[in-house]
């Protein structure tokens, strides 16, 4: 295992890449980051899907924000631990837990008629399986 402090270079956008391709990209990379922002306030917004997105796009267009994400404190081991094995820590597993039961909860109570209220809260009971089956650790290296 290295140090978790460890920050990993941003690779530089690949040169074949189109420049409109890049502006794109960075477009797609902050808007990511702002509805990132939006679900840290809204729980039924989630947050971490948006960084990871922000964090590919800004590896493809732009090294500087790339570098930045991946530097940050709260963001940068996430971005780090996905990258090296699809790692979810569990204390992240248990937050998403919570947040998608008290979102699911909110609704049960709040929408009128309650059957839209299902689907959502089906598809967060699949996303939360599919998220306790992710590894907690990074792989062990050869």
């Amino acid at each position: 295992m290295g140090d978790e402090n460890q920050i990993v270079a941003a690779t530089p956008p690949r040169p074949g890449v189109p420049l409109l391709v890049r502006w794109a990209l960075l477009v797609l990379a902050i808007v990511s980051l702002v509805l990132a922002v939006i679900g840290l306030l809204l729980p039924v917004v989630p947050t971490v899907p948006f960084v990871l997105v922000a964090a590919w796009a800004a590896a493809k267009s732009s090294p500087r924000l790339a570098a930045w994400l991946e530097g940050h404190p709260r963001l940068g081991p996430l971005i780090l631990n996905w990258r090296n094995g699809g790692v979810v820590r569990r204390s992240a597993k248990w937050t998403a837990t919570v947040l998608m039961a008290m979102s699911g909860t909110s609704m049960l109570m709040v929408f009128e008629p309650i059957w839209p209220a299902y689907p959502v809260i089906g598809v967060m009971a699949i996303v939360l399986v599919w998220l306790w089956w992710r590894p907690e650790q990074a792989p062990p290296t050869a």
